[in-house]
């Protein structure tokens, strides 16, 4: 069984414990609260040197990286597209998650909505977050106009990387008002089968949820 070392909050967490969850995979979780510095202990890092989360362990060998985790567990699955340029065109949706949409509106999500005090630690830096945040929020509003997802014509990881930050952007003072086709595709991803919320953890009950590899 996967071993996953995350924090509930965390928006790079998620996408791996949706993933999870969509595909019906049992995993031990456990938790690693980045803002105590449990990531920054000798033991963690001397399984991921990095200090960041999440984490998966594999057959005793440690997996990094919240997108290249996505990639390995849903290998061969329906949320892996079989062709290899729409596999090329999920990843390029994965690459622009983490240069254009984690660094901004996943920043401003863990300083304004996370850290204590963050607003004013970062005032610095938000404006710029705001007017990168919102130039990717626009690239994904204008694919999803004519799109029903991201690759593939289905729900793949390349949806579960861009939900993961996209859907707390509201949390962190991003208004989603002017982004029509995002937030229908927000609530597509939503009530595919097997969804679980952020504040979900393995062992609660989901009422109503067959895994997305029951449909395969």
């Amino acid at each position: 069984m996967y071993k996953l070392y995350s924090m509930q909050r965390s928006g790079n967490s998620y996408k791996v414990r949706l993933a999870l969850a969509l595909l019906n995979i049992p995993y031990e979780s456990i938790e690693i609260d980045i803002l105590r510095g449990e990531s920054r202990t000798p033991d963690y890092l001397s399984k991921n040197p990095s200090g960041q989360i999440p984490l998966l362990e594999v057959d005793g060998r440690y997996l990094a990286e919240s997108n290249a985790i996505l990639w390995y567990v849903a290998a061969e699955t329906p949320l892996s597209p079989e062709n290899r340029l729409a596999r090329a065109e999920a990843l390029q949706w994965m690459f622009f998650e983490q240069h254009a949409l984690e660094p901004n509106i996943g920043a401003a999500y863990f300083w304004l909505a996370l850290v204590r005090g963050g607003r004013e630690l970062q005032t610095h830096a938000l404006e710029d977050w705001m007017e990168r945040g919102y130039a990717a929020l626009q690239v994904m509003e204008n694919h999803l106009k004519t799109h029903q997802y991201f690759a593939a014509g289905q729900l793949t990881v390349a949806d579960i990387a861009l939900y993961g930050y996209t859907h707390v952007a509201d949390r962190c003072d991003f208004d989603l008002s002017t982004f029509p086709a995002v937030k229908a595709w927000l609530r597509r991803v939503e009530a595919t089968a097997g969804f679980v919320p952020m504040d979900w953890a393995p062992g609660t009950e989901v009422e109503d949820a067959p895994s997305v590899a029951a449909s395969a």
